[in-house]
């Protein structure tokens, strides 16, 4: 097989737009976060027996799968390992996985299959560093327990990348080595060796810029943040407070859902991926908070998605309205604030052909003015939509903005 470019691989992840986070292992019994082990010093042996009681008896990938799907999400990153070292699959290097413990069950391979059924990407989340080596805090002075940990690491993304058939996403974690270990990253995992066995095995794979090299995606955390243009990048982000990703017993501050669809907007509009987390129990299903928001985006998505899946960025400017998105010719504003009867854009080069909203398609009246002002006017004195109403534009071309050659013009209502 010919080598694939960076754009043909990087075609569905710019299509899709919105994925599934999954955090969910052993710290899901404790119900106090993912870092629970390191966080409260758990010793080694105390932490190990949770295996005994990880045994999800309402465990059911379809079901998550179809939650994803109703969502509007295209694809999903579960978390095979976390930084505690129980895997999630089948391992012939740990004793320390679900299929050995309690459970008797590879959820890994469950979650591929149910996947793939429900026609998304699939996607394995891998912590490259595990807290149960010594070798990980003090390298240089538990040398062979640090080699120890790289070698298992590389032994499991192989298992990874050749035991479940096709991987659209590998997503590393726990690159990162203590502050006081100074060591180059990338060369203590052995990147350069892994990814480019990583890519032997799958060669359509996209990978994080989290083993120390910058590979194929950025990964900004609890915040929407776009990279340079062309370069693919996810925000990664909870439905609760940002210090937990796994299962949390008591976390009543979750975002509303327009805090979250504006955040999926925001990436959108970057030409970025929203990667949405949940945390699920112990017995395996979904807390019904997050459902429900996850399939009130989806219910928005159903209307609107067409101004989300697939977009491009747009040069014009939304003020304090909001902000646009493109597809070619047609922009789309997503009103966050919306302004009452008349919405004013200014800078807007390329003439307009028609607008409406998009949920209802409901024609919006215009006209362009001086300095590129864009007024859409008559509009209903309420928002179409609570949390983000969408007006499609359709332009002459791809919409330009608008350069002021005299930057005090628009003082006196003249042209530029």
């Amino acid at each position: 097989m010919a080598d694939l470019s960076y754009e043909e691989r990087m075609k569905w992840f710019h299509e899709a737009r919105f994925g599934l986070f999954i955090h969910w292992g052993l710290y899901s019994v404790l119900g106090r976060g993912e870092w629970v082990m390191f966080n409260e010093r758990i010793p080694k042996a105390h932490y190990a027996r949770l295996a005994d009681q990880f045994n999800p008896r309402r465990f059911d990938a379809d079901a998550w799968a179809a939650l994803a799907v109703e969502a509007g999400m295209k694809y999903a990153v579960l978390t095979t390992r976390h930084h505690d070292g129980f895997c999630l699959f089948d391992s012939e290097v740990s004793d320390f996985t679900a299929p050995k413990g309690a459970a008797r069950r590879d959820f890994v391979a469950e979650y591929v299959q149910a996947f793939r059924r429900a026609g998304l990407k699939v996607g394995f989340y891998y912590s490259l560093l595990d807290w149960r080596f010594p070798g990980y805090w003090a390298p240089d002075k538990e040398k062979a327990s640090a080699e120890a940990m790289v070698e298992q690491a590389h032994a499991q993304v192989r298992e990874l990348m050749t035991n479940y058939g096709k991987i659209d996403v590998l997503w590393y974690d726990g690159g990162w080595l203590p502050r006081e270990v100074r060591k180059d990253v990338a060369k203590f995992w052995r990147a350069q060796e892994l990814n480019r066995a990583v890519r032997e095995y799958q060669p359509h794979i996209l990978i994080n810029n989290r083993s120390g090299l910058e590979e194929d995606l950025d990964t900004p955390e609890q915040h929407v943040t776009a990279s340079r243009a062309g370069r693919g990048w996810e925000s990664c982000m909870t439905i609760g407070d940002s210090c937990g990703w796994g299962f949390i017993r008591n976390n009543p501050n979750l975002k509303t859902l327009t805090q979250l669809l504006q955040n999926l907007v925001i990436a959108a509009a970057g030409e970025g991926n929203y990667l949405l987390n949940v945390g699920p129990q112990p017995d395996g299903t979904v807390r019904k908070e997050e459902q429900t928001r996850l399939r009130d985006m989806g219910r928005w998505l159903q209307a609107n998605g067409e101004a989300i899946y697939g977009s491009q960025r747009c040069a014009l400017h939304g003020g304090m309205v909001g902000l646009w998105t493109r597809k070619r010719n047609l922009g789309y504003l997503h009103i966050f604030r919306w302004p009452g009867y008349d919405a004013a854009i200014p800078l807007v080069k390329t003439r307009v052909r028609r607008a409406w909203v998009l949920a209802t398609g409901e024609e919006v009246r215009f006209r362009q003015e001086h300095n590129g002002r864009l007024i859409l006017e008559a509009l209903p004195a309420y928002p179409p939509d609570s949390d983000v109403s969408v007006l499609k534009v359709e332009f002459e071309g791809e919409p330009e903005a608008l350069k002021e050659k005299d930057r005090a013009a628009w003082l006196a209502g003249k042209a530029r």
